[in-house]
């Protein structure tokens, strides 16, 4: 959106780098791929939605690849914030509390992945 575009302009130009999330998604096994894709749409996104100091959200739903094997996740979530803090408290919120509770209901926890990164653009 182009709010996000002026908001990603000021910051690059403050030299202010954001927080990502990166959670690599992988469903029960006794889930199946069609209702984790609805479950993470209509339920899990929307609390996700509600976290205090989120600033981005984009969900990559994984397709297999017909030469290799089957993939270990089913998505790939990215979940931006401005900094530690506010997503250590987006995390601890009430709102944070209810998208943890919620993950049992289709992810494999086991097999769920949290990944805290910075992002590094490259100029083409």
């Amino acid at each position: 959106s182009l709010r996000w575009e002026l908001a990603q302009a000021a910051r690059r130009e403050r030299r202010l780098p954001m927080l990502k999330v990166v959670l690599l998604l992988a469903r029960r096994a006794d889930v199946s791929r069609g209702a984790f894709e609805r479950h993470l749409r209509e339920t899990h996104a929307p609390l996700v939605a509600r976290l205090p100091g989120l600033r981005r959200l984009v969900i990559n739903y994984v397709h297999p690849d017909p030469a290799g094997p089957a993939p270990t996740v089913d998505a790939i979530a990215e979940d931006w914030f401005d900094d530690l803090p506010a997503m250590q408290a987006a995390l601890g919120s009430p709102e944070g509390q209810a998208v943890n509770a919620d993950a049992a209901n289709f992810l494999d926890l086991a097999a769920t992945r949290f990944l805290v990164v910075h992002e590094e653009e490259v100029t083409l």
